[in-house]
């Protein structure tokens, strides 16, 4: 008999931000696999058993949670964010695809979740008040050229763009790179919001404008959000500045 299997995200840390559906995911699920320290943001009973992996295992550790969950076991997925934001649903998804045809038989549920570009968005304004995309900069799985591809069509387009995975240790220098191709298309006064551990208590939100846009501030733990030429930035005395996007922008109306 087969059991059934949650794909939950966090949210971008704060356990406010955790949405009511996936908090009960946690209280109905008795394994839990995922990247250890999304994990460690679970506060979990007795009775539940949790199984950290790296984060380079999504494809094994939805396997193993599968494997589990045809056997009779509820079992959790835990990602950050959205768990279908350049997280563990669509590992699954993959994982059961090309796995046993068994798999294709468990009772899955993915729970929606509060991803980071959300939570940085929300930290400064409305940057995503109009048109937006979403690119990874790991290229991990896609090659680079693929991603300054996209980079530059969608800043032609008049995109906002959220970066995510800007940079790490083993990739120190495309999120430099990035911002250069970008100068190529954008005014120099593009707001880029460095949004880190957004909710968290070590949060820290940077603004720069993309010409002095500096790759160093940001960690894996950075979400990166570039404004279009239509992106606004509103000084108020006393207060932080507000970033939005206007809901309209120039041009024929039909």
């Amino acid at each position: 008999m087969s059991g059934r299997l949650f794909v939950i995200g966090t949210g971008p840390g704060n356990p406010e931000q955790m949405t009511p559906e996936a908090l009960a995911a946690v209280e109905t699920a008795t394994e839990f696999f995922g990247y250890g320290p999304y994990l460690d943001r679970l506060t979990l009973r007795t009775d539940q058993t949790r199984h950290a992996s790296d984060n380079r295992e999504e494809l094994d550790r939805a396997g193993a949670a599968l494997t589990l969950a045809t056997r009779g076991a509820n079992v959790c997925i835990v990602s950050g964010g959205d768990p279908g934001v350049f997280a563990m649903a669509a590992a699954v998804c993959e994982a059961i695809d090309k796995g046993p045809a068994g798999w294709r038989g468990v009772d899955l549920t993915v729970l929606p979740g509060i991803t980071a570009m959300l939570a940085v968005a929300a930290r400064v304004g409305a940057p995503l008040g109009h048109d937006f995309c979403a690119i990874s900069l790991s290229d991990n799985l896609k090659p680079w050229t693929v991603i300054e591809n996209r980079l530059a069509l969608a800043a032609q387009a008049g995109f906002v763009i959220a970066l995510y995975n800007p940079i790490s240790k083993a990739r120190p220098w495309q999120l430099g790179t990035a911002f250069e191709l970008l100068r190529q298309h954008l005014p120099a006064t593009t707001p880029v919001i460095f949004g880190r551990a957004a909710g968290r208590p070590d949060e820290r939100i940077t603004v720069q404008p993309l010409e002095k846009a500096d790759a160093a501030i940001a960690d894996m733990a950075t979400c990166v959000i570039i404004g279009s030429p239509e992106t606004r930035v509103i000084s108020r005395e006393g207060q932080p500045d507000l970033i939005y996007t206007p809901r309209s922008m120039a041009g024929e109306t039909k």
